[in-house]
């Protein structure tokens, strides 16, 4: 209804004092407030703020809202009585960095070559050379090209740099961010001091023993050479002895010095404290995203605040150690609760609750193996479902998935269709009146007709979940059934086999001996057996061999839709390069520097 149709005109109909001037007058200054309203109503509608929140191999289990009753989470567990729970939420890859990027880009990882045909899956070194390509568009360049204010505060996990140390061809800003306040590879165990390392599995079983060996041989043949049995030329002996001297210095200057290289805070372009301290690390990415939030109460923005909580390393501040039921892992998910409370406060404050989408999920499942060396559980939960993290079992990707937008979504609701983290960026580009790109596949599907209830399936008929660069399983929901199924072309092997995942390997890889492949693949059907307990078969599902046609095609339809890709995650891309070293002094003085403790101080003094 217009305005002027809300005017009593029985006030003035027929009233000779009421001029023909005046009723222009009246007329304008009813159409400026109805534009004024209206462009309220479209600020609100078509261009919110938008926060997103990232944990980090957080288990759909360890909130309340997804049925936790030991892990106090309650401004997680506001987010989603205020908004939308989604119940089938998942995650296009069970390891962080293809995860991110399809998260970032829309597209499934392999699209973007961000999956590894290698057995190491993820990004471990600051210096290497792979990353999200520059070629790829993510949400952000969209929102930022809308006149949107941009920002990553925490954890990238994409690449950073290319040929020379500071061309930062991956890094956040050159991929749509206006700052970055954050980490460029990831939390690990080696990142702090007395916590362990991911590595020493893999440099014993794949280092120390060849090294033994070639030790042996070369002491053997200059032995041999030295008696007479056999001539062996003395130049290209010690060129081999020089070789290998050379390579364990290189490696054990690495390993020894992987805190300093590696673990390190950057703001924007500068690294600001190297190695990192966790020391109220939370509350310090916290206060850069309410700050951020400060800045821009006029403008458009996009917050991408992405926890390090709860990847290992764990940690807490003081304010939280110690205070769950659930040990230092439960320390550090209630101090993310924490933070997204001061996230939701602070868009009390600046009273752009209304005018602010909220998203909050999990890069993937809880890393279920995860146990520290006194053998505490440094793992997450994931409720019912099978396997975890590096896993296509439903723990692995499947993820919490909460939206808030007061008036706009409604409140206390739960969608269980099949919703990706792929979806968020199709969402978001169109509410901020972006259009999406023509030139490539898009994965997502726009979530606001399904969250607004103006229809009621998701247009995800089928799902592709990659194990790395290998297709490990295929999600079906037929528009014309309640059902999901779902299949395995391979499955992990479990070690120990009765266990819930692969502790012997700290993760699950994707080929070799450490799968099985399954022909006919194994099915479940996910909206009667959500654990994946009881694999289907032709006795116990009549339509079994229909169900794998329809998957089969489904699987050759999407294959063909794949291009060749420069492979981001191969050996060469992920090896350490020196030369692609950041540091804040110089490799002689162990990269060392903190500005980031400097500048704390400074405020201190004066204020």
């Amino acid at each position: 209804m217009l305005l002027w149709d809300s005017v009593p005109k029985q006030r003035w109909k027929g009233n000779p004092l009421f001029s023909c001037r005046k009723k222009m007058r009246l007329l304008l200054f009813l159409t400026v407030c109805q534009y004024a309203i209206s462009s309220v109503h479209t600020y609100s509608v078509s261009n919110p703020n938008v926060i997103l929140l990232m944990a980090d191999d957080l288990g759909i289990g360890d909130l309340g809202c997804y049925g936790n009753r030991t892990l106090r989470t309650p401004y997680i567990d506001r987010l989603a009585k205020e908004g939308v729970t989604l119940t089938q939420h998942i995650a296009a890859s069970p390891l962080c960095t293809p995860s991110r990027a399809a998260f970032l880009t829309g597209r499934y990882p392999i699209r973007s070559g961000m999956a590894a045909f290698s057995r190491v899956g993820v990004f471990l070194f600051s210096a290497s050379s792979g990353g999200l390509p520059s070629e790829e568009i993510t949400f952000s360049k969209l929102l930022k090209q809308r006149g949107y204010a941009t920002a990553l505060i925490g954890k990238w996990h994409l690449g950073m740099n290319c040929e020379s140390s500071n061309d930062f061809c991956h890094h956040p800003l050159s991929h749509g961010f206006d700052y970055f306040y954050g980490l460029t590879v990831t939390n690990l165990r080696d990142c702090k001091p007395g916590q362990g390392s991911v590595f020493l599995k893999g440099v014993q079983k794949y280092l120390v023993i060849p090294v033994q060996i070639l030790g042996v041989t070369l002491v053997s043949l200059a032995v041999v050479h030295y008696v007479g049995l056999l001539k062996v030329p003395f130049q290209a002996l010690g060129y081999c002895l020089l070789i290998t001297a050379i390579s364990l210095v290189v490696l054990i200057f690495f390993f020894y010095h992987f805190r300093h290289l590696n673990c390190f805070l950057m703001r924007d372009h500068q690294i600001i404290q190297q190695p990192l301290s966790y020391e109220n690390l939370t509350q310090r990415l916290t206060t850069e995203a309410v700050q951020f939030i400060g800045r821009n109460t006029d403008t458009p923005f996009l917050l991408l605040l992405s926890y390090l909580h709860v990847h290992t390393a764990l940690y807490a501040s003081n304010m939280f150690r110690g205070k769950s039921k659930h040990g230092l892992y439960g320390d550090a998910v209630e101090e993310m609760d924490w933070s997204v409370g001061q996230i939701l406060d602070v868009l009390e404050k600046y009273n752009l609750r209304s005018k602010t989408l909220v998203y909050f999920s999990s890069d993937q499942g809880a890393h279920t193996e995860e146990i520290s060396s006194s053998g505490e559980v440094h793992g997450g939960y994931n409720g019912i479902y099978k396997g975890g993290k590096s896993t296509n079992w439903e723990g692995g990707i499947r993820v919490p998935g909460l939206l808030r937008w007061p008036g706009l979504i409604p409140a206390g609701t739960y969608m269980d269709e099949p919703t990706s983290n792929m979806d968020i960026f199709p969402t978001i580009v169109k509410l901020a009146g972006a259009q999406l790109p023509y030139d490539r596949i898009i994965d997502g599907h726009d979530l606001m007709p399904l969250l607004q209830g103006k229809v009621t399936r998701s247009k995800h008929e089928f799902l592709f979940h990659y194990c790395n660069a290998y297709l490990n399983a295929v999600r079906w929901h037929p528009g014309n059934s309640e059902s999901v199924w779902k299949v395995f072309f391979f499955t992990p092997n479990f070690s120990p086999e009765d266990s819930n995942g692969c502790y012997d390997s700290h993760v699950c890889f994707c080929h070799g001996g450490f799968i099985t492949r399954h022909d006919p693949p194994l099915l479940f059907d996910l909206s009667r057996d959500p654990e994946e307990k009881v694999p289907l078969t032709p006795k116990t599902e009549s339509r079994f061999y229909e169900i794998l046609k329809v998957i089969q095609l489904a699987v050759a339809s999407h294959t063909r839709s794949l291009q060749a890709v420069p492979d981001q995650l191969s050996w060469d891309n992920l090896l350490w390069k020196p030369w692609l070293q950041p540091c804040c002094s110089s490799l002689f003085q162990s990269c060392y520097c903190d500005y980031e403790s400097e500048d704390s101080l400074l405020e201190v003094h004066s204020g």
